[in-house]
Order: C-alpha cells, then sequence, then structure tokens
C-alpha cells in the first residue's frame, strides 16, 4: 500500500519552515490504518520481542495496536506526573527548554526484550529518552518502529547500535 498517499502533508506547521506530516487521514481510513499497523508488525515480528513501549501520545497510537496483533502487552511512557504509581524518570532537551518522561517502575522486567513504536523518528530525542527509560529498568530494546521517519533530521544518528525499522521516508 503506498501510506505516503494517507499522509497529509501541512506546510509552516506549527511554524513556518516546518513540513508537518498529519497522520490523521492514515488512522481515520480502516484499510489504510489496519495495513499500516500489519507491515509494522511484520517488520517487528523477527525481532521477537516480548512486550512494546510507546511514548505519549501518538506512540500509542501505533505502539498499542502493533502490540494487540503480536499478542504482546503495551507499556505507556507518559510526560511528567501523568503515571499513578511509582516512576522512573529521564529528562531530555527541546529546541526551547526541556521535559521529562515517566515509566512505570514495575513495567519491564530485568533482560525483558522490547519492541519501541511511535508514529514519526524525526530528530530521535524522544526515543532515544524513552530507550533510556526501558534500559534503566534492566529491559533490553530489540527495535524500534516508525510509521513515519525524517531521514533529513537524522535521528537514525542518535538510535545507533538498535534495529530502527519505518514504513514511510521523507
Amino acid at each position: 500500500m503506498d501510506f505516503q498517499s494517507h499522509i497529509r502533508v501541512i506546510p509552516d506547521f506549527p511554524q513556518p519552515g516546518v513540513s508537518f506530516k498529519d497522520i490523521t487521514p492514515l488512522l481515520k481510513d480502516g484499510r489504510a490504518y489496519r495495513a499500516a499497523i500489519d507491515s509494522l508488525v511484520s517488520l517487528a515480528r523477527p525481532l521477537a520481542p516480548e512486550i512494546v513501549v510507546g511514548p505519549e501520545a501518538r506512540g500509542f497510537v501505533i505502539g498499542a495496536p502493533v502490540a494487540y496483533a503480536m499478542g504482546l502487552g503495551f507499556v505507556p511512557v507518559r510526560k511528567a506526573g501523568k503515571l499513578p504509581a511509582e516512576t522512573v524518570s529521564v529528562a531530555y532537551d527541546l529546541e526551547y527548554g526541556s521535559d521529562r518522561l515517566d515509566i512505570h517502575k514495575d513495567a519491564l522486567r530485568p533482560g525483558q526484550r522490547v519492541l519501541v513504536a511511535d508514529d514519526l523518528l524525526a530528530t530521535g530525542g524522544t526515543i532515544r529518552s524513552t530507550i533510556r527509560l526501558v534500559e534503566q529498568l534492566g529491559a533490553a530494546v530489540v527495535g524500534c518502529v516508525f510509521l513515519i521517519e525524517l531521514t533529513e533530521l537524522e535521528g537514525r544518528a542518535k538510535l545507533a547500535g538498535y534495529n530502527v525499522l519505518s514504513l514511510v521516508q521523507y
């Protein structure tokens, strides 16, 4: 399937010079959404993950159905203060300032094989932080899957040493 034809490109959003990749047309088309999830599952299955982790919020939209299709559990990584039980945190830098991501302390077990799933690989900062959380809990990231990869932003370089797989590249 031509997934790119289901992704709307919005110039100068959220600021001038940025070309936003909007996945909502793909999400609202049941056939395209299912095909995208099935394709990500096909990429991920050889990695033999035991659980899927996805960062807030679009990582939930990709990661949870990938986990479901593979018969695996799903672990959300949330912005600071959003998880109710004891958490492990990691701070990371944004273009202007910083932010923090949390994961429940009991979400993963040492040695567990983790697949990280998200909608977009851009600069790699959020995913690198997600990987740090997974590894703080002693689990092992076997790969990262993305619906979209913005190759010119070189996020893949921040993920050197990890299996990085994407369906659509811009």
